[in-house]
């Protein structure tokens, strides 16, 4: 079997913000898309996982952006998975445009879930195994976000249109609740270089998240979310913890 696959992509004006450009809550959709494919290929898909009892859920991705190809744009998504850790599945990708120049690339950290008790299965203990290559040019995993004090909050609620198959919270949207916390006209004038997202708590429907949030002066969006613990008043636990670096574009 092919150890790369690769799968096209047209940009259309659904996966683009106001300024046309590819939103990364679109950027993480094609990647998730191309992961799918190629599990698919592999016989690691949602249906052939869930004869185990098993599910593929993401818990870590950082993603380094060149650029961010606009609206009717046709890119490829390139991908491969890495050799497989004591915990986690490893997966890398590479983006190019019509002309073959790069355009993104990303690393992701996929695990395998019990569907029953949501509890995360080692493995070495899963009985799946996935041949791993190292190409040389695959980004660095990224590690834990560490949370801190933020200065700014803003509150958000999970919905029914928000849920995937697997009934959380698909990844993808939890890039748009980061964006939204930035106005248009900064959006417009700064793009996105690098980001990395960790997934910590299933965000399951009808739960409020209370995001924490600050942009300094160099252009770095922190961001934690937290759901209220009903079973401890007062407690809170981390649901996921976002980083993204702007940089100031004039071009558009």
């Amino acid at each position: 079997m092919e150890p790369i696959f690769r799968k096209q992509f047209t940009v259309e004006d659904i996966h683009a913000d106001s300024s046309l450009r590819l939103k990364p809550s679109a950027l993480l959709y094609f990647v998730q898309e191309a992961a799918g494919g190629h599990c698919l290929q592999l016989q690691l898909s949602w249906e052939d996982l869930a004869k185990r009892g098993l599910f593929w859920a993401v818990i870590r991705n950082r993603t380094q952006i060149t650029r961010l190809p606009l609206s009717g744009e046709t890119i490829t998504v390139e991908t491969w998975p890495m050799p497989t850790t004591r915990v986690a599945y490893p997966r890398s990708v590479i983006a190019y445009d019509a002309l073959g120049q790069e355009l993104f690339r990303s690393v992701s950290l996929w695990v395998l879930m019990d569907i029953n008790d949501r509890a995360m299965i080692l493995p070495g203990k899963s009985g799946v195994e996935v041949n791993g290559l190292i190409r040389g040019n695959e980004l660095k995993a990224p590690g834990s976000l560490v949370p801190k004090p933020l200065a700014n909050t803003a509150q958000r609620h999970v919905y029914y249109s928000n849920l995937d198959r697997n009934g959380h919270m698909n990844n993808t949207f939890y890039m748009d609740w980061v964006a939204d916390l930035l106005d248009r006209s900064y959006h417009h004038s700064h793009t996105p270089r690098e980001f990395t997202l960790c997934y910590l708590s299933e965000a399951l429907e009808g739960q409020d998240i209370r995001l924490q949030w600050q942009l300094d002066g160099s252009g770095l969006l922190q961001v934690n979310g937290y759901r209220e613990d009903t079973s401890v008043p007062g407690e809170n636990h981390r649901v996921f913890s976002a980083q993204v670096m702007f940089e100031e574009d004039n071009s558009l």
